[in-house]
């Protein structure tokens, strides 16, 4: 695969301000890719820390490099830990940043069981831009805008619609192998910056050319309406 091309043909389809990113589970660390480097901080008292505040943040760092994560880098934020399958329900559950989401009612403990995750513990997940990736990605992770989701929805009309945690839309492409979207969650939009404008898509590393050329299709016919209506708006 040609990855370069497909990033541009990602951005040229729908326009994005922001380039794709690549998301790859690993069971060992290419030794051409660095790892991220951070100074961890202490440890909260049930024992959480990590490169930084939540692995969504990576989403943020890996635009314009590649790097590889340590399931330790993930470690602050106990859900997203859950959902990247680098650690188990019981001590997501066990820890403090769970049990304050529950008591602030921000979720209902009973999604947890139900929640989809990563099925297997990786020993890197490896982030970076789609133009630069050198191996199959399992998941390309895409910020979007209102027109480019009705963009994808009409591309793909089994598109995934889906609300907090943002993160499991990962799992979501990569175990189920479907396109999902995620409105996004509080906790991700403090720690990320994402603007609010912005949602996030997850998109199954095996489902690129499907998803690029069910878009062009779609933008095709997308520009025949989109002249016929402004032919139609000058009578008015």
């Amino acid at each position: 695969m040609n990855y370069r091309e497909m990033a541009k043909e990602f951005v040229n389809v729908l326009g994005l301000s922001t380039p794709p990113i690549a998301i790859s589970f690993c069971d060992e660390r290419p030794d051409s890719i660095p790892f991220f480097e951070s100074i961890y901080p202490e440890p909260t008292a049930d024992g959480r820390t990590g490169a930084v505040s939540a692995g969504c943040v990576f989403w943020v760092k890996s635009i314009d490099r590649t790097f590889a994560t340590s399931p330790e880098d993930h470690g602050n934020c106990s859900v997203g830990s859950l959902t990247h399958g680098l650690i188990d329900l019981e001590e997501a559950g066990s820890r403090a940043d769970v049990v304050a989401m529950c008591e602030a009612n921000w979720v209902d403990p009973g999604i947890f069981p139900d929640l989809p995750t990563v099925k297997s513990r990786s020993s890197a997940i490896i982030y970076g831009p789609l133009s630069d990736c050198d191996r199959d990605p399992d998941v390309v992770f895409l910020r979007l805008i209102g027109k480019q989701i009705m963009q994808l929805h009409a591309a793909v009309p089994s598109l995934r619609f889906e609300g907090k945690p943002q993160c499991h839309i990962i799992a979501i492409a990569k175990e189920l192998g479907e396109v999902a979207v995620s409105v996004g969650c509080m906790l991700s939009r403090v720690r990320t910056g994402i603007p609010a404008a912005e949602v996030t898509c997850a998109v199954p590393g095996g489902k690129l050319t499907e998803v690029i050329d069910a878009l062009k299709q779609s933008r095709e016919s997308d520009l025949l309406v989109a002249s016929y209506a402004g032919e139609d708006s000058r009578r008015f």
